[in-house]
C-alpha cells in the first residue's frame, strides 16, 4: 500500500504532516496558522483534532515549516522533467522560483500569514534556515553538485532572490503577476553579473585560480568569537 492509499488515521505524524498542511491552507486565511486551522483540517481529513495537533508541537512555526517543506517537494516534483533539465542554469533558477510561486498562487493569503509568522522576532533564525532549505532545493533540482565555496554562495544568492521576489509577489496586483516576473528577471541578471565578476576574480594573476575564500584568508580578516 502506498502512502497515498493509507488512510490519514493510520499514518505516522511525519506522513500526516503534508496532508494536514494541504488541508489547512483553505482555513489559514481566516484562522491563521492556529489550532483552529489544525482542527478544521483534521475534520476535513476525518481524523481526531487531538491527533492532528500532535504533529505541530511547536505551534505556528512548526506548521509553517511543514508547509514550506511540502512546497519544496512539490516544486522539485514539478521540475523533474527532461525539458527542465535541458535548460541553461539561468533559466533553471528563474523557472524554479517562478514555479514555486505559481504553485502557491491559489493560497497567497496563507503565504502572507506564513511570512508574518516567520517575521516574528523569535523566529528569525528558523526563517533563515527555511529560506536556506528552499534555496538548497532549488539548486539541487538544477543539478548543482558543488561542494566548495560556491555551494554556499549559490544558495545565499538564490535565497536572497527568492525572498525578495516573494515579497514583491505578495503585493503584486499586476495581470498574471507580470511585475513579479520582471523583478525576478532583474534579480537573476544581477546574479549573472556577480558570477562574471567571480569568474574574472578566479583568473587574477596570470591564470592563477584564486577563490574568494582564499583571498579573504590572505587578508587575515578577523573572525569574531
Amino acid at each position: 500500500m502506498t502512502e497515498a492509499q493509507i488512510p490519514p488515521a493510520d499514518m505516522t505524524l511525519d506522513e500526516l504532516k503534508p496532508h494536514l498542511v494541504e488541508a489547512m491552507l483553505p482555513h489559514v486565511p481566516f484562522d491563521g496558522w492556529t489550532l483552529q486551522a489544525i482542527d478544521s483540517a483534521a475534520t476535513d481529513l476525518g481524523i481526531l483534532p487531538a491527533m492532528a495537533r500532535l504533529a505541530f508541537p511547536g505551534g505556528a512555526i512548526d506548521m509553517v515549516d511543514a508547509y514550506i517543506a511540502t512546497a519544496d517537494v512539490k516544486m522539485a516534483a514539478a521540475l523533474d522533467t527532461d525539458a527542465f533539465r535541458s535548460l541553461k542554469v539561468r533559466q533553471k533558477i528563474t523557472t524554479a522560483i517562478r514555479t514555486r510561486l505559481e504553485q502557491a498562487a491559489p493560497h497567497r493569503e496563507a503565504i502572507r500569514r506564513s511570512s508574518a509568522v516567520l517575521a516574528l522576532p523569535g523566529n528569525t533564525r528558523r526563517a533563515a534556515r527555511l529560506t536556506w532549505r528552499t534555496a538548497d532545493t532549488i539548486w539541487r533540482v538544477c543539478g548543482d553538485t558543488s561542494t566548495d565555496f560556491n555551494f554556499y554562495s549559490k544558495r545565499a544568492l538564490a535565497g536572497a532572490v527568492y525572498a525578495a521576489t516573494l515579497l514583491v509577489w505578495l503585493e503584486d496586483e499586476s495581470e498574471d503577476f507580470a511585475e513579479s516576473w520582471a523583478f525576478l528577471d532583474r534579480r537573476i541578471n544581477n546574479i549573472m553579473q556577480i558570477e562574471k565578476v567571480k569568474a574574472r576574480f578566479r583568473n587574477i594573476g596570470g591564470g592563477e585560480r584564486l577563490s574568494p575564500a582564499r583571498f579573504l584568508g590572505r587578508l587575515r580578516y578577523p573572525v569574531e568569537g
